[in-house]
């Protein structure tokens, strides 16, 4: 299923998709999911006081971007401060979690640190 299809099926849309924020919202909706895991990939480490700030800051992304692309997909009416305000939000926790994770040399970071310069890179393309 695709999340782009779906909100361009919405009766106030009309296939008036606006794309960059389309592709914010799914990596979002990735994100939320990967930054959980690399969350619970820090538990699990070894020296997991040294992780302990990767945790906090992949938890934070993780809750945030769930929070963004739920609000963000709603097309119904119009609340663009609370989007715009969600989206500022969400630049900040990634790029504290990609700052985090870039400390680590942990595959689970790694990939995080990935996931969130995509999602910054749509933030920074995104029109509303």
């Amino acid at each position: 299923m695709s999340i782009a299809k779906m909100i361009a099926a919405h009766p106030d849309v009309e296939d008036h998709l606006n794309d960059p924020l389309a592709e914010t919202i799914k990596h979002a909706m990735w994100a939320a999911t990967l930054a959980s895991s690399c969350a619970d990939a820090c538990v699990a480490e070894e020296h997991i006081i040294e992780m302990r700030p990767c945790f906090r800051k992949c938890s934070d992304l993780s809750d945030i971007a769930a929070m963004f692309s739920t609000v963000a997909a709603r097309r119904t009416g119009s609340n663009e401060q609370v989007i715009k305000a969600a989206m500022a939000l969400l630049k900040t926790a990634a790029e504290e979690c990609r700052d985090e994770c870039a400390r680590h040399d942990k595959d689970h970071c790694k990939r995080m640190h990935t996931m969130c310069e995509e999602l910054l890179e749509d933030i920074g393309k995104r029109t509303l």
